[in-house]
């Protein structure tokens, strides 16, 4: 005898399967990341990133109002610092009139409801590439994390609505959350990297924004000694359980794909929101593959977003989020 339920009569034609669909992408689950340049006029695209561009900030707020239009209201910005002013301290990233703190106010004067958020992490203003104030051949945590606090206020002062310290030093949310605290910065979230792992996704990011660490003598080849092990699945929860109790608004785990299993597992044990970063490598991956013909840029782009929120996060940041949008809602 065949069957009473027949689990195929719900996958019949495309409409029934829409109506069944657990998992729907809207334009509320994006978070656009976006690279920022000195100069004028300048779109240039990312050569390992194919499509995708860093933006002088006239035509930052161009894009800001395209985003807008497209029903993407929430942006997290980077920016590409000239080597002149990078130094061992993050000097340039405490300058009120910094290339971030002029980009925050430009998007927030294109559209002021966009939701803007800024990268915490001094690699982009190293002279080493690493996130953190180097002595002595070591990655310093506590000075390293003063001055993480201090961008935080500057971005803040700015017009930044959430701060997102992505360097993976030891109580830096705290010390942030406690700084913003002390400025009466009180209603400016921090979304946390909390379980950000040392991945090899993330080679086409550094030459987005020159921010490779340098192979000198004395001075650590790759960001080991502070990124995660990405072996290691129940260090991920503590460090997002700590970042959270330090007063995190939001946590994320970081690349995406390859680590689906670590955002169902947190999302299981945490009640604040999380976030998902499809970073660089992930997205030239597709590029290149579809290139050559290997496979369908589109559906694949749609089946891993899909796959990054049915696995629980609440919050995509991906490059491929305007190619969703228009794909999806044109």
């Amino acid at each position: 005898m065949f069957p009473l339920r027949r689990n195929r009569r719900l996958r019949t034609n495309e409409s029934i399967r829409s109506l069944v669909r657990e998992t729907i992408i809207t334009p509320n689950d994006f978070l656009v990341p976006l690279f920022i340049v000195e100069g004028k006029g300048i779109k240039e695209e990312i050569p390992s990133m194919p499509n995708y561009y860093r933006y002088s900030l006239d035509l930052l707020e161009k894009e800001a109002k395209e985003l807008w239009s497209l029903g993407l209201k929430s942006v997290l910005l980077f920016v590409k610092v000239p080597d002149n002013l990078k130094d061992n301290k993050g000097t340039e990233a405490l300058n009120p009139n910094g290339l971030m703190q002029r980009a925050i106010k430009t998007v927030k004067n294109a559209v002021p409801d966009m939701l803007v958020m800024t990268d915490v992490a001094l690699d982009p203003f190293s002279i080493y590439g690493h996130d953190g104030i180097i002595e002595n051949g070591m990655i310093v945590n506590d000075l390293t994390t003063a001055i993480l606090s201090e961008m935080s206020i500057s971005h803040a002062q700015a017009g930044a609505d959430i701060v997102a310290p992505s360097d993976m030093m030891d109580g830096r949310i705290l010390e942030i959350r406690e700084a913003l605290e002390e400025e009466g910065l009180v209603n400016t979230g921090i979304m946390a990297y909390s379980a950000k792992y040392a991945s090899a996704f993330y080679g086409p990011f550094r030459d987005a924004l020159d921010s490779a660490p340098v192979d000198a003598l004395h001075i650590p080849k790759d960001k080991k000694t502070y990124q995660m092990d990405y072996a290691n699945r129940i260090e991920a929860l503590r460090e997002t359980e700590m970042d959270i109790d330090e007063g995190a608004d939001i946590v994320m785990v970081k690349p995406g794909i390859a680590y689906l299993d670590i955002v169902r597992e947190i999302k299981n044990a945490v009640d604040v929101p999380v976030a998902v970063y499809q970073v660089s490598g992930e997205y030239a991956m597709i590029k290149a593959a579809s290139e050559k013909g290997w496979l369908d840029h589109d559906a694949v782009m749609l089946e891993q977003i899909t796959a990054i929120k049915r696995a629980g996060a609440d919050i995509i940041a991906s490059y491929f989020a305007k190619d969703v949008i228009k794909l999806l809602y044109k």
